[in-house]
């Protein structure tokens, strides 16, 4: 049997726009993130932001930033909501019962 009609695989799209749809949704939610830069300074903000070499990241109580995306290590999105709604720790004194 002759192969020349087996189909040959395509490679994968070099392009996923994978990173474009990460961006535009954390954009668009105003989501807090925190960049960690490779050495392991981190920062936090909202993205505002970003083309194909920087990103320019909005901070409340802080000058904003443009960063270059060659000196991230990482972003990670911070979960405000689940720290606040977190239990404070009681301040009461609590006393312990004997059983007799």
């Amino acid at each position: 049997m002759p192969r020349d009609s087996a189909k040959k695989k395509s490679h994968p799209p070099s392009e996923t726009f994978a990173e474009n749809y990460y961006f535009l949704k954390q954009m668009s939610k105003k989501t807090h993130v925190a960049i960690t830069f490779l050495d392991g300074e981190t920062v936090e903000g909202f993205i505002e932001w970003y083309d194909r070499n920087c990103i320019k990241l909005n901070r409340k109580k802080d000058p904003n930033l443009l960063v270059y995306k060659k000196g991230i290590k990482y972003i990670f999105k911070i979960e405000e909501t689940a720290q606040e709604n977190l239990p404070q720790p009681s301040r009461r004194k609590t006393t312990r019962v004997s059983k007799k």
